[in-house]
């Protein structure tokens, strides 16, 4: 997820209601570390099974445990369930040529494959408009999935994880059909149901080039039984029509990601909608977004601003608006390096090194936030730990 992310980037009822269940419907709670999180009153999913909640706040490995490993890869999601995480974030989804989906944060690769070491694929370098952005790179919609695995991951912000470049080269682009496949093992091996929570990258882009993400994630999620409202797949996309094109697909819990307030949807662009995220936010659309989703992914600047400096200012009403309409919320992204902090948690100027990141937690989680997108989901579940008592 992210695709807009800035660089730093109460119990309610009804639909919020139905995601706290469906998190843990079909397979049972994910416990993270051994339940340490005191976990919240029964909640009731409109009569469709069981009561149960997940750890509170839920903890989500933002594009598996990117903080100790390149993003998107299957080392990188088998970590973050090995460290604890509530939900893997297994799929950034992207298509390629011959209409497969794959995981890549963008569906430029430059940044996070070996691409640019392959002569062979020298020829595939483009510009194109990129949700409205100039882009150069390569693109996962002019290469076959054959040709897509030939390929290895690399680290996509090396300056600040150095020692994630260790790992470059070790593993390839896995495809979404792989990650269904490997959620079904990992529940079987662990004993307790496994949730992901994929994101579909630039739906309109797609779609004018006749690759259409919706209808393939809801086939695929079809084919493998996920695609109803108590299965462990959370699907999510920064574009409000998708959104409403996937409640009329599939049954799956559906969050609209939310960037930066005086920003635009991309398909809000393109249909001539006027809004801004700033009206999203406000109780009419929100409430507006409850009519088709379940739940909100805003960045943490909706919760918690920040001033000129970088500090952290007073919260906004998000949270509690955001819950009086029956919406979660699952802001994005916390990192445990300086750059990425708010400035009165920075320690020093070092890039690669930790700042007072558990302060960070305690901040945001004091709002009322319901989970949180995360880097490193070991530092999470012991900020979660801290908070909770």
């Amino acid at each position: 997820m992210g695709t807009r992310e800035s660089n730093e980037e109460t119990s309610g009822t009804g639909r919020r209601a139905l995601l706290g269940a469906a998190v843990l419907g079909a397979g049972g709670a994910v416990l993270g570390m051994a339940g340490t999180a005191r976990a919240d009153s029964a909640r009731h999913d409109g009569g469709h099974g069981g009561v149960k909640s997940l750890p509170r706040p839920t903890i989500i490995g933002h594009r598996g445990a990117s903080g100790y490993r390149p993003e998107h890869t299957f080392g990188s999601y088998q970590l973050a369930l090995d460290l604890g995480a509530d939900i893997v974030e297994a799929g950034d989804l992207v298509p390629t040529r011959d209409g497969h989906l794959v995981c890549r944060h963008e569906p430029e690769i430059g940044g996070t494959t070996d691409v640019a070491d392959h002569p062979e694929f020298a020829g595939r370098k483009k510009t194109k408009l990129l949700d409205g952005v100039s882009t150069t790179g390569w693109f996962t919609e002019d290469f076959t999935l054959a040709e897509l695995k030939t390929l290895r991951a690399v680290e996509r912000i090396p300056a600040n994880r150095p020692h994630n470049t260790l790992y470059n080269g070790r593993w390839e682009i896995p495809t979404f059909e792989e990650v269904l496949r490997w959620q079904d093992e990992q529940t079987r091996k662990r004993g307790k149901q496994v949730w992901i929570y994929p994101e579909l990258k630039h739906p309109t882009y797609f779609r004018k080039q006749g690759l259409p993400l919706e209808e393939r994630v809801a086939k695929l999620l079809g084919k493998y039984r996920k695609d109803r409202r108590t299965s462990p797949v959370i699907l999510q996309s920064f574009e409000p029509t998708s959104v409403q094109r996937l409640h009329k697909l599939v049954d799956n819990p559906l969050v609209v990601l939310l960037s930066s307030a005086g920003s635009r949807p991309w398909d809000f662009v393109e249909t001539g909608d006027p809004r801004t995220v700033a009206d999203l936010v406000k109780p009419a659309g929100l409430r507006e977004i409850a009519s088709y989703a379940q739940g909100i992914g805003p960045t943490l600047d909706l919760v918690v601003p920040r001033d000129a400096q970088g500090r952290l200012t007073q919260p906004t009403t998000l949270v509690s608006d955001a819950h009086k309409v029956g919406l979660i919320l699952h802001p994005y992204t916390m990192r445990n390096e300086n750059p990425f902090l708010p400035a009165d948690f920075r320690k020093g100027t070092d890039p690669d090194a930790y700042g007072d990141v558990f302060g960070a937690y305690k901040a945001y989680f004091a709002t009322g936030i319901d989970g949180v997108f995360t880097d490193q989901p070991d530092t999470g579940l012991l900020a979660r730990e801290d908070f909770t008592g």
